[in-house]
């Protein structure tokens, strides 16, 4: 059963409710390679400032091009790195760095899989590059059409919800 579905039916999904899904879903594959679920708790299709410190960002190009990012809490890439790795990880170290830069490519290659019968193809990715760090923002070129979807970890030891929030992105202009 999907722990992550989009009632389109009863709540209009912003843009094209296609890279909503598909968003949504290569997420999920993505999350099951850690052993991890998490509860989406929104989808927008304006930009907002990422909920997190740990931020992959790669680039795809094709019919339509753009950037994916995807950007967690230090508490919920150590807790994707610990299911990913089968070992409990404690601190942000490279395993971490290298598990958010895999799992954005896992989103990417998913999401890939399901646009490419959509005007959303893109045909190849970049290599993900990690960002580490507070206070630094994206900035978003008019005309690209963008959508985030904010999922809520299912993590009980993580207290605060920033430590159990994380964002997947996708800013796109067909080509």
């Amino acid at each position: 059963m999907s722990t992550m579905t989009i009632p389109d039916q009863v709540i209009p999904l912003p843009g094209d409710p296609r890279l909503a899904h598909a968003l949504v879903a290569a997420v999920e594959d993505a999350l099951g390679m850690c052993g991890a679920q998490a509860r989406l708790v929104g989808i927008t299709s304006v930009p907002t400032h990422e909920p997190g410190t740990i931020t992959g960002v790669l680039g795809v190009h094709g019919k339509a091009t753009g950037f994916l990012v995807l950007n967690v809490s230090e508490a919920v890439a150590k807790n994707l790195t610990s299911g990913f790795l089968q070992e409990k990880v404690d601190t942000l170290n490279n395993q971490v760095v290298d598990t958010v830069g895999e799992l954005t490519n896992l989103v990417a290659g998913g999401l890939k899989k399901r646009v490419a019968d959509t005007p959303w193809a893109f045909q190849s990715v970049t290599v993900p590059s990690v960002i580490i760090g507070h206070n630094y923002q994206i900035a978003y070129a008019k005309g690209i059409t963008y959508l985030a979807a904010t999922f809520e970890q299912e993590n009980s030891e993580a207290f605060f919800l920033d430590q159990r929030l994380f964002q997947a992105a996708v800013s796109l202009i067909r080509v």
